[in-house]
């Protein structure tokens, strides 16, 4: 009728469709085929990407578990505490808590040490060749590294022993380096916290050989010293001045006995701890704690020389304690030594210096830094009883502008010591002696108590008033206690130093130097050559 016939099996014309009615495209011409293929199938070399991209994921991820268990199966652990009764002090909070770690070094001859010496000269555990108590701040901006002399004698509570069968029996006396030989590094941290009131959260036990290897991944350590020496007893040979030392002459500057200051303990810890300190200052520096190869290969090493308590082993614990360190201010990291004097039935030997160590001791359990002590938060005012009389309640400023109204010299006074600090009711009871009341006696050992009290008998509000305005202890801290004949003060852990409640004391010069300090040189001693 005019119009053009279509054909079978011939092309439509324009305005016409043979393709499906649900259909927006044409299958029937290859360029719109084509197009479509492109949509529908990716290019090779995005896929060739996506295949590598997935391979190195996986050989990354099978590369860190492979690192991580290297690093894992480095790791030899021990007991924490070793102590006869067990640790009944509830575990620290690593990430919020102060944290103490103990870092020893062993005089070992056994294993891969047996290059220093025979294993007559000290096999097992060996002796501690280092003992420094890390302290870290609960708000991780002080650290203090505190030195016990190797020779320091204390009293050895008794200890589990590590290879079962009978514990280890107490002495009255010991010296401290000898409680690793005798029941592990567990041992030592129960002794050190037995006569300090302390209680050491983490170990690590170190031998020659991490010192070592640590000194030569580092690239060297400089140190000082005032001449050229040469000790041929541990092989220190340096000339005078300024030089960068690892591996052997590390381990050599560290263990010289001989070859600086009175040739004695104290003088080898301010080597140590100069050493220490510029270690300190060159990690620091070269940002190593945020370097994850250098870190790693730095874990790779400490990890197969180390024996740590159970709390610390793993890589994580350990990558993660070093990341709470990387961020402190140098002239917050103070290095300390507890304080010490000759022993007077052994020169040879040291005791501790009192009242200053327990000062120290106190200062550590108080969170106080070192380098810039501030007053410790006190709670005995939110916890102590409110029933203390209203002659007991009176100002403490009205009661200094005048003299206790009484004859102090007999007034029963009773000293209590619940502050952990052994010699704090003898410290305070010659306190009170000065002060004139000369009738005041030492009371029985009592359990700890956090918060310092001043029990009073019936007719004594007045003694107590006068003894908390003595000291500066706050009158909420007052309680009538009618059936006490006097006065007692029962010391807390609260007031575990000085004579003034509230005020944190340290001993004079107690920081020997910190991180942030220039290199300090050793004064060397003329040696037999």
């Amino acid at each position: 009728m005019g119009g053009r016939r279509v054909h079978p099996g011939k092309e439509a014309s324009i305005g016409q469709s043979t393709e499906s009615p649900n259909s927006d495209v044409s299958t029937d011409r290859p360029e719109v085929l084509r197009h479509l293929r492109d949509r529908r199938r990716a290019p090779f070399w995005l896929k060739l990407s996506a295949s590598i991209v997935s391979a190195l994921l996986v050989a990354s991820l099978a590369l860190a578990a492979i690192l991580f268990l290297r690093l894992q199966g480095n790791i030899k652990t021990d007991d924490l505490n070793a102590a006869l009764g067990g640790s009944t002090a509830p575990a620290a909070d690593d990430n919020h808590d102060p944290i103490q770690i103990l870092i020893l070094g062993t005089d070992t001859r056994s294993g891969a040490n047996s290059s220093y010496g025979s294993q007559a000269d000290s096999s097992g555990n060996g002796n501690s060749d280092v003992m420094m108590l890390l302290n870290l701040s609960a708000d991780r901006k002080n650290v203090s590294i505190v030195s016990f002399p190797r020779d320091l004698m204390v009293p050895f509570p008794g200890c589990k022993n590590p290879a079962g069968g009978n514990p280890i029996p107490a002495q009255d006396s010991i010296q401290l380096n000898s409680a690793l030989a005798l029941g592990g590094p567990g041992c030592t941290v129960a002794t050190i916290n037995a006569f300090t009131g302390l209680t050491i959260d983490h170990f690590m036990l170190a031998d020659f050989t991490a010192v070592k290897d640590l000194t030569s991944a580092l690239g060297g350590v400089e140190v000082c010293v005032s001449k050229a020496v040469k000790d041929p007893a541990s092989g220190l040979d340096l000339p005078a001045g300024k030089s960068s030392i690892s591996g052997d002459q590390a381990l050599a500057f560290l263990r010289t006995r001989h070859a600086f200051g009175n040739a004695g303990d104290t003088d080898r810890i301010k080597a140590q701890q100069a050493f220490l300190a510029s270690m300190t200052r060159k990690i620091k520096s070269e940002g190593t704690l945020t370097d994850l190869p250098k870190l790693y290969n730095i874990a790779d090493i400490v990890t197969r020389n180390l024996t740590v308590d159970s709390g610390l082993a793993s890589p994580t614990a350990l990558i993660t304690m070093a990341g709470r360190l990387k961020d402190i201010d140098l002239s917050q990291v103070a290095f300390v030594t507890v304080p010490s004097g000759e022993d007077p039935a052994d020169t040879n030997r040291l005791i501790l210096s009192e009242p200053a160590a327990d000062q120290l001791f106190s200062a550590i359990k108080q969170d106080v830094s070192l380098t810039t002590p501030a007053k410790p938060s006190s709670t005995a005012t939110a916890s102590t009883s409110a029933s203390a009389s209203p002659s007991a309640s009176s100002s403490s400023k009205a009661a200094t502008t005048k003299a206790p109204a009484f004859d102090t010299s007999i007034q029963p006074v009773i000293v209590s010591n619940a502050s952990g600090v052994t010699g704090r009711d003898q410290e305070l009871l010659q306190s009170l002696s000065a002060a004139g009341y000369t009738n005041s006696v030492l009371g029985q050992v009592v359990a700890d108590q956090p918060n310092t009290q001043i029990l009073y008998g019936t007719g004594f509000a007045d003694v107590a008033q006068s003894l908390a305005t003595l000291y500066g202890i706050p009158s909420s801290a007052l309680r009538s206690a009618p059936a006490l004949s006097g006065v007692q003060l029962m010391i807390g852990q609260d007031f575990s130093s000085g004579t003034k409640y509230g005020k944190v004391v340290l001993p004079k010069d107690i920081v020997a130097e910190t991180a942030g300090q220039p290199i300090s040189c050793q004064e060397v001693n003329d040696l037999p050559r």
